[in-house]
């Protein structure tokens, strides 16, 4: 039997269902479920919800006995409708070219005032040690590379471990914005490890790995650029990437997928980038358009996902396709947020009841061996002890900024780092946290703990020697 289609109004119907059933207030059942204690008056005014919110409403619902809603009407979901993608897509206005990717004024100012990206790079560069590569290059790819810091200190430590060897790396970014801070990191890199061949897309993880989309329709619209870098000195390379510049506004276009709402690609573009003095050594590196490989002897997946999507979509749409794109003896390194720091702290003296960390890495790896199947046989699995993989990083400030009278500044940067690791939704940030004052409440945390920092746990999936 077909669910039936709920809209806004039968769906507010299941709510007030629930909530006489348990004598439960709206604004209450509006905490308990998605932590917003005005979510049922938004819902009453019309707005729309994103799918997750969708998800956990049913969660909630279904999890205490009530009869859950079925399946959303689209309209009601925070997504494009399909009619209006192609103006979307053909519309570049800066008031109607919209930002798909987390608001990047949070996320600059988490880059630049955490340490994550240096402990992340550190951790990555310990994997090094474990890989056995084999001719032509060594092989890495990185599952979302952001704004290319990780990237870029990651492939420092590779040289300083194989000097002499090619690189191929190649990653995965649907951001205009990212793609071109990660070029601007590069010129340098080109440099200091010349037999390197930088391989960029913006395609999904079932296809970025091997640069090939999976319908024909997309294949056709594949745009392939190659660019061989003349000169020898950081500037040439330099001078002649930021010419990439309009390339990159006409190829590296996103819109929303009308399904999940998600950033999907207008089109795929695969960008190479070599040296021109070094094309005959790597010849046998530099990927042909319909011949790419994957085989990759190490992956990188930090952040890959958002934290409230059920382990089960993590694992079969991210983690799998990273995991077949391993070479035997290929290790590929999964890290996301832990929780249970001063951050969350922060997050919970404002919303008590949220938990934005239900999935662990014991949960991903049990939903990867699922959505492996029989192919689960050629991996090793390791989410190994709590003190290997868990690790802190902490937010930038002087010891006097915490011991003294803690400034405005440093309080909100403090708070946007909590709410950008806890991915707090901005529609609860836009009518502001209810029934406290959320800097008194960073500048308590920063106080009772001296500064602040967040956990991120990691874990290891490799393919066996002999796969």
């Amino acid at each position: 039997m077909q669910p039936v289609t709920e809209n806004a109004q039968t769906l507010l119907e299941s709510i007030y269902a629930f909530c006489r059933q348990h004598s439960m207030a709206e604004s209450t059942f509006g905490r308990r479920a998605v932590n917003d204690g005005k979510f049922v008056s938004r819902l009453k005014d019309g707005s729309r919800l994103r799918p997750e919110t969708w998800d956990r409403v049913v969660k909630f619902i279904s999890s205490h006995g009530g009869a859950a809603p079925s399946a959303p009407d689209p309209g009601l979901l925070h997504i494009l409708p399909s009619e209006s993608l192609a103006a979307a897509a053909s519309d570049t206005s800066s008031e109607k070219n919209f930002r798909f990717f987390d608001n990047r004024q949070k996320y600059l100012m988490f880059v630049n005032t955490c340490s994550e990206k240096d402990i992340v790079a550190e951790r990555a560069g310990m994997e090094l040690s474990h890989i056995h590569p084999a001719p032509p290059a060594i092989r890495l790819f990185d599952g979302g590379i952001g704004d290319g810091t990780v990237l870029a200190k990651l492939l420092r430590e590779m040289h300083g471990r194989f000097p002499t060897m090619p690189f191929y790396v190649s990653g995965k970014e649907i951001s205009l914005e990212d793609i071109r801070l990660t070029l601007g990191k590069m010129a340098d890199r080109l440099f200091e490890h010349p037999a390197t061949v930088l391989v960029f897309t913006n395609m999904f993880y079932s296809e970025a790995p091997w640069l090939t989309p999976k319908k024909q329709e997309a294949k056709d619209a594949l745009v392939w650029k190659e660019v061989a870098l003349k000169g020898g000195t950081a500037h040439d390379f330099d001078r002649q990437i930021s010419e990439l510049d309009s390339f990159l506004t006409e190829n590296w276009q996103a819109r929303h997928s009308p399904k999940t709402g998600n950033p999907i690609y207008d089109h795929p573009a695969v960008l190479v980038i070599y040296r021109e003095d070094y094309k005959f050594l790597l010849n046998d590196v530099i990927p042909k358009q319909g011949e790419a490989k994957a085989d990759y002897d190490l992956v990188l997946a930090s952040q890959p996902y958002r934290l409230r999507v059920p382990a089960a979509f993590k694992a079969k749409n991210v983690i799998a396709p990273l995991a077949r794109a391993l070479r035997p003896s290929g290790r590929l390194l999964g890290i996301h947020s832990y929780g249970r720091d001063p951050g969350m702290e922060i997050i919970n003296r404002i919303w008590p009841d949220d938990n934005p960390f239900e999935t662990s890495r014991h949960d991903i790896l049990r939903a990867l061996k699922d959505a492996l199947g029989d192919e689960a046989e050629e991996f090793d699995f390791n989410a190994f002890s709590d003190d290997r993989s868990i690790f802190q990083y902490k937010m930038h400030t002087l010891p006097t900024e915490v011991d003294s009278s803690i400034g405005t500044s440093t309080l909100f940067a403090a708070w946007n780092d909590a709410v950008y690791v806890a991915q707090i939704e901005d529609d609860r940030l836009e009518d502001g946290p209810e029934g406290a004052d959320y800097l008194q409440a960073t500048r308590e945390v920063l106080k009772k703990h001296g500064g602040l920092w967040f956990n991120d746990e990691s874990y290891v999936v490799s393919r066996t020697r002999g796969a």
